[in-house]
């Protein structure tokens, strides 16, 4: 008899843990075919950062006009906030939500939250290592990596002296540039060192000064992003040496320093756009029909000539 109930137990066990595999038939959101229906979470990295800051205002921009509600939440570059976050959005009854990852290894959790209800995810900027996304909305940044190491050889020639600063590990966009840039660097350029400084300008600015020091004969900076590259900028220019600097994303302050001849160049995304191609997606996937699994947003070199 004992033997049995153990058996109808484990049988039970087996059979709800493969139905919670699935989201049920009455989580699965229903077509929308009014706009003003639709609410959207957005769950951004950090507002502490231009880029990202435009990135939200794309999104908000393009939600407005379509009369869709938006409710936007910081992660604050901390990937353990961003899952509580988004929890929290899918507790408010989000119809999609609008992920651009701290860390693409910890949001793969919240993603499949989200799965598990059939509430919709598109990832900007950034991926998701786990679960199931609709659409990845970003710049190609493999090829902006390449693009940076060609540069840097054909402003400084092949062997070139050159350091990397990193974005935050874990982050896809950080993987896929440097993974582009040492694509042409690994054989074109001579890489004396690499370090991350998380997409943060301060840190851009100590790592860089740490970096100088080790590695004095440096003749170029590749920043994963225009925040690190004005904080490297910062150190050069205080240590009086004669360093080419150029970063990644196009913000108004890199414009600026490129303008100024401070800054090399940078390559420019468009944050905007990526955040209205976002809530794009978000809208036909609610609306039923099909979208692409990567959708680009063209990238520019920019320098001063």
């Amino acid at each position: 008899m004992k033997k049995l109930i153990v058996l109808c137990l484990t049988l039970t066990l087996l059979l709800l843990s493969a139905c919670s595999m699935q989201p049920p038939s009455w989580a699965k959101p229903a077509k929308k075919e009014d706009l003003k229906d639709i609410k959207i979470g957005l769950s951004v990295s950090t507002l502490n950062n231009p880029f990202f800051v435009s990135l939200r205002d794309g999104v908000v921009k393009e939600a407005e006009s379509l009369g869709m509600e938006v409710i936007i939440v910081d992660a604050q570059n901390d990937s353990a906030k961003q899952v509580n976050d988004v929890e929290d959005l899918i507790q408010q009854g989000v119809d999609a939500l609008l992920i651009n990852p701290t860390d693409s290894a910890s949001i793969s959790t919240a993603v499949q939250s989200a799965n598990n209800i059939g509430i919709p995810v598109v990832t900007l900027d950034r991926s998701a290592d786990k679960g199931k996304v609709e659409a990845l909305v970003a710049s190609d940044n493999i090829k902006g990596g390449e693009m940076a190491a060609n540069y840097l050889i054909e402003k400084l020639g092949e062997k070139a002296e050159v350091i990397e600063l990193e974005g935050v590990p874990g982050a896809s966009a950080t993987r896929e540039r440097g993974q582009g840039f040492h694509n042409i660097a690994d054989q074109k350029l001579n890489v004396i060192a690499k370090q991350a400084a998380d997409f943060d300008r301060t840190k851009g600015l100590t790592v860089m000064e740490n970096l100088l020091q080790a590695n004095p004969n440096v003749k170029a900076v590749f920043a994963h992003n225009d925040e690190m590259a004005l904080g490297a900028i910062e150190a050069i220019n205080s240590s009086g040496k004669d360093v080419s600097v150029i970063g990644f994303d196009g913000n108004d302050d890199a414009l600026n320093a490129i303008k100024a001849g401070d800054l090399e160049a940078t390559v420019a995304q468009q944050p905007e756009l990526i955040g209205k191609l976002a809530v794009n997606a978000a809208r036909d996937v609610l609306q039923g029909k099909k979208v692409e699994e990567n959708i680009a947003a063209p990238l520019k070199l920019v320098t001063k000539e």
